[in-house]
């Protein structure tokens, strides 16, 4: 089979697994069409990175065509690594699952002016603009070469989206004016007051809020304030300008860790596969914010700060986990203390 084939198929697969899971929004089937118009390959480059166990490694689609295609297309709920810096992924292509529900949330609706924050790789502005309607998108990218590349495959799609090279955190709208709707690819703490300001009375901003959650807020009829509720749980890359969040992925967790030695080790009367349950990690999220929490496939979770503190937890071969920790604080334990509250307090959902 080809390359067109190869990718075709992936294709099909995606849309089929998006059937089963119940991704494709009931209220939004505008985004099933707009998936097979502007497919997710398409804004993908030609170099990607996997995680190899010890540090990100190239995967190149001239050396590895079938490989690349399945890194690209690896399920419902699989970002693609699309840049890598310092070690650290600092751009992707977000799982194509909370694509489809973030731009539900989003209302989007054909002649609305939209504002794409953080382009990436230009796959969420592209498919805006199939919807929204020509000239009516702009992005805002951060990094000038990302910047560039996505314009010249918006272009390439056919599709009349603008794409400016800047920083949306602390910027306006390009081309001055109020938007519909805006759309954040990039988490934040805060809401950068400029966003609200950037949006009609009535519009929409759905964003990540401190990569885990993403949310939507309507512009109150004043301008002068904006509220909402919390859509969905999935992890997200923060502000690459300076937000203060700490990176996530196994990378970042070695930085942290930089080969110390555990300073506490302990058994643990818990299962830690049971932080992957998302109302943990939510309350963890709420009661200890500047935590990261990653599994790894081979079942070990890592915590940091993104400082010095961190901690392993060990499902334990004989049935025993075992909680390593090292660095200023103990991390696990505050991690453990949240689980134990969410616990107690009778496992409340979102």
């Amino acid at each position: 089979m080809g390359d067109d084939g190869a990718l075709a198929g992936q294709r099909a697969r995606l849309d089929a697994e998006m059937e089963r899971c119940g991704q494709w929004p009931d209220d939004a089937p505008w985004l099933r069409e707009a998936f097979a118009a502007v497919p997710r390959d398409a804004f993908a480059p030609d170099r990607l990175w996997r995680w190899d166990g010890w540090a990100y490694v190239p995967l190149d689609r001239a050396l590895d065509p079938g490989g690349w295609a399945a890194q690209v297309f690896g399920g419902v709920g699989s970002p693609a690594i699309t840049q890598v810096t310092a070690g650290v992924p600092s751009s992707s292509l977000s799982a194509p699952g909370v694509v489809a529900d973030m731009l539900s949330s989003l209302r989007l609706e054909p002649g609305h002016r939209v504002w794409d924050v953080g382009t990436g790789q230009g796959w969420t502005a592209a498919l805006a603009a199939w919807r929204a309607g020509a000239g009516l998108v702009v992005s805002t990218e951060v990094d000038g070469g990302l910047a560039a590349a996505a314009r010249a495959r918006l272009a390439a799609a056919g599709l009349d989206a603008e794409v400016v090279a800047g920083d949306a955190t602390r910027g306006r709208v390009p081309g001055g004016g109020q938007v519909d709707r805006l759309h954040a690819t990039y988490a934040v703490e805060t809401v950068p007051w400029s966003w609200v300001e950037a949006v009609r009375p009535g519009g929409r901003i759905v964003y990540p809020w401190g990569r885990l959650g993403y949310v939507a807020l309507i512009v109150a009829r004043d301008g002068g304030s904006a509220q909402g509720w919390v859509h969905g749980l999935a992890q997200f890359m923060a502000d690459r300008t300076g937000s203060g969040q700490a990176g996530g992925g196994p990378a970042a967790y070695a930085a942290v860790r930089a080969h110390a030695d555990p300073e506490v080790r302990q058994v643990l009367g818990c299962d830690p596969a049971g932080l992957e349950d998302w109302g943990v990690r939510w309350a963890v999220r709420v009661a200890v914010p500047d935590t990261v929490v990653f599994t790894g496939d081979d079942g070990v979770t890592l915590l940091h700060d993104g400082d010095r503190s961190w901690a392993e937890m060990h499902p334990g071969g004989d049935g025993r986990p075992v909680l390593l920790q090292g660095g200023p604080r103990r991390i696990g334990d505050e991690v453990l203390a949240a689980w134990a509250q969410w616990e107690d307090l009778g496992q409340p959902d979102l």
